[in-house]
């Protein structure tokens, strides 16, 4: 279970570089086997290269990309230069981009919404993260996910690392190409979020805690590292970046904690994964077999106490996450500011809705419904528009 669900198909098209005297021009073409070759000698040079490096494991993986992404943030503030520079074909961004908006519309309505306040650059380029972080998500959890193995997912990263060399595959990996040469933003956690979808083709438990933080970090921490450097920092915060962006990855491990404790039953029945810790289960005296099938008291028919209380230490355990990524959501530059602010809010409101419904998320679905959505989005942007402390202590109030 990831971050986002549907995917729209993408045309099977990549861009050509043809050399002209004076600039490189773009076009659509069939896919390129020189290149493939290229990217997976690249890959398969990058496994020989892991085998003599430490491997990292629960939190350290998301510290290790964090850092990578702070570095390249502070050297690169105004975007990377791409091994293949390029000019673009007449339409082609404009088309790539609007395409982006329209995905962005559809499937995150509220989102799209918030990302109206910012500059038309970060809008566009929020969008083509989101696009690709959809198709990504959609490989294991869309309509052919059980088509998809291993090598599709490598394939999936050797066009990755194209569009990051300025080689998109397809219109819609144009945007994210064009992205990444105006804004700093680091391969590392896109590689990572392919990482979490190799998760979830081979894992359906996590014993502990810190397994799950670290799936929580790849499908959700990373678009966290992914936005931040299109949203920016406050231009009067002269301090360190770090906890702008530990902030940022609180908020993508809070909304993916709440995604699971949300959709329990959902994926015991369709997908049978359990995604909360064993070893946590465990000490409140449940077994797998009874989250399979569901907690009811024989004697109420009701939510078993055993599975009340464990959910309600796992709500506190998100809520803390919510209420680390308040200090830093308006380090953030204004304009971004919103469309964070509405998330966390609304977010965190479907915590309150599984303890309306008395913790039964094996059957019941926890939502927000629209009105209370409409009437959060105010308080976001109030919110968005204060001074850092203030806009702490009001969240809190």
């Amino acid at each position: 279970m990831a971050a986002t669900s549907h995917v729209m198909k993408a045309r099977n098209a990549k861009f050509l570089r043809v050399k002209s005297t004076s600039h490189v021009r773009c076009t659509l073409v069939g896919p390129d086997k020189k290149l493939a070759q290229q990217q997976q000698n690249k890959r398969l040079s990058l496994q020989d290269n892991a085998k003599f490096t430490k491997i990292l494991k629960g939190k350290e993986v998301e510290e290790a990309a964090m850092w990578k992404c702070i570095e390249l943030h502070e050297r690169c503030p105004n975007g990377i230069v791409l091994p293949y520079p390029m000019t673009w074909a007449p339409g082609v961004l404009e088309t790539s981009y609007n395409r982006c908006g329209e995905i962005t519309s559809e499937y995150a309505k509220t989102f799209y919404l918030g990302t109206q306040l910012m500059t038309p650059e970060q809008a566009r380029a929020i969008w083509a993260v989101y696009v690709w972080c959809r198709r990504t998500d959609e490989l294991v959890d869309g309509p052919n996910a059980s088509k998809i193995t291993p090598k599709a997912l490598d394939r999936w990263e050797e066009r990755l690392e194209a569009l990051f060399d300025g080689r998109p595959y397809d219109v819609l990996d144009a945007a994210l190409t064009d992205t990444i040469s105006r804004f700093p933003l680091h391969i590392q956690p896109f590689r990572d979020m392919i990482d979490g979808m190799r998760m979830d083709l081979v894992k359906s438990r996590y014993e502990t805690f810190d397994e799950l933080y670290e799936y929580c970090y790849r499908v959700a921490g990373t678009v966290a590292l992914m936005s931040n450097p299109v949203m920016g920092v406050e231009k009067s915060y002269t301090g360190p970046l770090e906890p702008v962006y530990r902030a940022a990855l609180a908020l993508g491990t809070a909304n993916q904690l709440t995604n699971i404790l949300r959709d329990v039953g959902e994926d015991a029945n369709e997908r049978n994964r359990i995604y909360v810790p064993l070893d946590e289960l465990d000490r409140f005296g449940i077994s797998e077999k009874e989250v399979l099938t569901g907690m009811y008291a024989a004697s109420t028919g009701r939510i078993d106490d055993r599975w009340r209380r464990f959910m309600q230490f796992q709500i506190a355990r998100a809520r803390q996450y919510f209420t680390d990524a308040e200090a830093g959501v308006n380090l953030l530059d204004q304009q971004a500011r919103w469309p964070v602010w509405s998330a966390l809010i609304l977010y965190r409101q479907i915590l309150d809705a599984v303890e309306r419904n008395d913790y039964d998320n094996f059957t019941r679905r926890a939502y927000v419904p629209k009105w209370r959505k409409f009437a959060s989005l105010p308080t976001a942007l109030l919110r968005a528009q204060l001074p850092g402390s203030m806009a702490s202590i009001l969240a809190q109030s």
